[in-house]
């Protein structure tokens, strides 16, 4: 099943981007209705995932994209009206209407879906698992050495995922308050070490940035992704493996407080809701 998603979403990817140009050159040469409508079940989709791309900003979003999938139908309602008031116009533009909308479902009811087993292990109260990870130089280090302090560690699946580095860009914000409550902060992902060492780069946070190698420590968690990497970025040193975006906050005694364990990978927690957990736990008075 991941495999297909795999595949999908980069072909929706380019689908879009495809679409797009050819729809504006359209109706930069001959405007109609129709072409106006097939932009709008495309367009929006397609300005959603080059701000993510290029600005970075998108978080989260709603679990179905609502207002995107509203504008998609209006767009298709559009465009095949305007096909039946016109005589002898072509089909290309319902085609690429139907197309965008049906898409865009696929996109926000079945891609976005992650099949996640049911975790018996990251549940809260429990303690957190012993587990191995690497440094972004390559040294190996045990779960243990985080002992003695709270800890938000966040799963992420590479640099490639722009929610990731927007969940990430949040947390590396308020670094202060979480200073504030002693917690350490263990950034982890199966991405190649230059990857991470890059990553690590961009912040100016003493955050740990480690790495999962063949995510062995996913795996002991509940929380691998086989295949989830989207299709073409293997490319770029990607393995085709990877790891359920995942953020577990623990105290010191390496007893689970909090455990997101997202079913949608647009649905993330707000950045207030961590410091919120801590201070509902007692930490730092009770770290």
């Amino acid at each position: 099943m991941l495999k297909l998603k795999a595949l999908y979403i980069s072909s929706y990817v380019t689908f879009l981007m495809v679409a797009s140009g050819y729809g504006i050159w359209q109706l930069i040469v001959g405007p109609t209705l129709a072409w106006l409508g097939a932009l709008l079940t495309i367009l929006p989709a397609a300005l959603f995932f080059a701000r993510a791309y290029v600005i970075g900003d998108v978080a989260r979003t709603s679990a179905r994209m609502p207002a995107l999938v509203a504008i998609a139908a209006i767009g298709l309602l559009i465009s095949g009206a305007s096909y039946v008031a016109t005589s002898g116009a072509t089909l290309a533009a319902p085609i690429v209407a139907a197309s965008g909308l049906i898409t865009l479902l696929t996109y926000s009811y079945w891609y976005s879906s992650l099949p996640r087993p049911k975790n018996t292990i990251l549940q809260v109260g429990q303690s957190l698992p012993a587990f191995d990870l690497e440094t972004e130089a390559g040294d190996v280090i045990q779960s243990s050495e985080f002992l003695g302090t709270p800890l938000l560690m966040l799963f992420y699946r590479g640099n490639w995922c722009p929610l990731c580095m927007a969940q990430i860009r949040e947390v590396a914000a308020q670094y202060r308050e979480l200073h504030e409550c002693g917690v350490e902060v263990a950034l982890v992902s199966p991405q190649p070490h230059g990857h991470t060492r890059g990553l690590a780069a961009k912040f100016e946070v003493p955050f740990r940035f480690l790495v999962d190698p063949g995510n062995r420590a996913a795996k002991r968690l509940g929380i691998f992704a086989k295949d989830g990497l989207p299709f073409g970025l293997q490319a770029l040193g990607y393995a085709s493996d990877t790891v359920w975006p995942t953020v577990v906050i623990t105290n010191a005694r390496g007893e689970i407080l909090f455990a997101d364990l997202t079913d949608n990978y647009r649905v993330r927690p707000e950045p207030s809701t961590f410091v919120q957990v801590l201070e509902d736990n007692g930490i730092p008075a009770g770290a």
